[in-house]
């Protein structure tokens, strides 16, 4: 039997990587793997940039939530009567969006290992995701299996990316002196790992396992870290991995970029273990996905406080029904994430009005650079996300 302080760690490590392997996703792989054979070494500039804002905007919402202990969608209607139902509605339709593309990069991933149907891969795994929820104790099921699943996912893309032999100085210099900067490409990196619902998995993981209030603040603080770096050093990996496959002259396939990654690098072995990382990818962020789009309906219908399972079943029943008649998976886990980033200047802004209402957040003061970090982010994000929307997204589907 654990004892409180072990419970506690263990809710933090759980919220920390469920956050992390909520971003690391099929559209985590095919974006990072996608926009490293269009920019080269330059992409790593665009990976830059979108630690940095999504470590500010992580660090600002949990601190928000631990504080007040309260979920977001209830902070949001109290600072303005309806954002909170706007913010729900936005969180829930974009977690939506990236379900759909994890239970077919779920069933994609068991293709490529077992030679089963994409389709009967879906199912299976759609299955699977259930059955977690289906346990007695979900939360600590749940943060057992994004744990796991991480520690997978890190080790096999390591041993991808030290086999590839990528130009490590190149990358480096060009991380911070790029040859090319691409809006769409930082855009849809932010959105795919604080955007939409992924910036509130962890916080609201936490809340819900009494992990809040003022003197939580150092450990909510690790926390939001330890899952920003998880994914950025994921993020990190694999850009690596691709860059050393694209450096050689290797020509990914633009109908399955990652995979081109695995199996360039290392071969048909390769290949298999490419299909390991995106069933754990894609399985981790529909479980994930799941359980923070139904947390944000928690407070605003009465059911899904009462039958939060039964919300949660159903989501990831749907999302696996529709990816049955959607197509173009590339195209729409690009735009899913892009799509996200859109919707983080609502998230992100709803969380700095918070901490600007004393009534609200207490004796809490945030911190001055966080504040205005995040000010910035919202107001760069928006005007990114704007020129993205009208310009960029409706290439993606031409």
């Amino acid at each position: 039997m654990s004892t409180p302080s072990t419970a506690r760690r263990n809710a933090l490590a759980g919220a920390a990587f469920l956050m992390a392997t909520s971003a690391v996703g099929p559209g985590f792989l095919t974006q990072t793997s996608l926009f490293t054979s269009q920019l080269a070494a330059s992409f790593g500039f665009a990976i830059l940039i979108s630690i940095l804002v999504d470590l500010g905007a992580q660090l600002t919402i949990w601190r928000v939530v631990a504080v007040t202990r309260r979920r977001a969608q209830d902070l949001a209607n109290a600072v303005m009567p309806g954002l909170g139902v706007v913010l729900a509605a936005l969180i829930c339709l974009g977690g939506f969006a990236f379900n759909i593309g994890n239970v077919a990069g779920a069933g994609l991933g068991l293709e490529v290992m077992t030679g089963m149907s994409v389709k009967t891969g879906a199912a299976l795994s759609a299955a699977i995701a259930i059955a977690i929820f289906l346990v007695r104790e979900a939360g600590r099921a749940v943060d057992r299996f994004a744990l796991v699943m991480g520690f997978v996912m890190v080790a096999l893309t390591l041993f991808v990316a030290v086999a590839s032999d990528p130009p490590v100085a190149e990358a480096a210099l060009r991380s911070v002196w790029p040859a090319r900067i691409d809006v769409l490409a930082i855009v849809t990196l932010v959105g795919g790992t604080v955007g939409g619902y992924i910036s509130f998995a962890g916080a609201h993981r936490l809340l819900d396992a009494g992990v809040s209030g003022m003197d939580a603040l150092p450990q909510v603080d690790r926390s939001a870290a330890t899952a920003i770096g998880v994914a950025s050093l994921m993020r990190v990996l694999l850009f690596l991995a691709a860059l050393g496959v694209v450096s050689r002259g290797g020509v990914l396939d633009p109908g399955n970029p990652a995979a081109s990654v695995f199996r360039l690098a290392v071969g048909e072995a390769g290949y298999k273990l490419f299909g390991l990382v995106m069933w754990a990818a894609a399985l981790t962020s529909v479980v994930g996905s799941a359980y923070t789009s139904v947390s944000f309906l928690k407070g605003l219908v009465p059911s899904a406080d009462r039958h939060a399972t039964r919300w949660t079943v159903g989501f990831i029943g749907v999302s696996t029904l529709v990816f049955l008649t959607i197509g173009r998976p590339v195209a729409v886990l690009v735009a899913a994430g892009a799509l996200n980033g859109l919707i983080l200047p609502v998230s992100l802004g709803s969380m700095l009005l918070v901490t600007r209402r004393p009534e609200l957040v207490g004796g809490y003061r945030h911190p001055g650079w966080l504040l205005w970090a995040g000010v910035i982010v919202v107001v760069a994000m928006t005007a990114m996300g704007a020129t993205t929307l009208a310009t960029e997204l409706p290439k993606l589907f031409r």
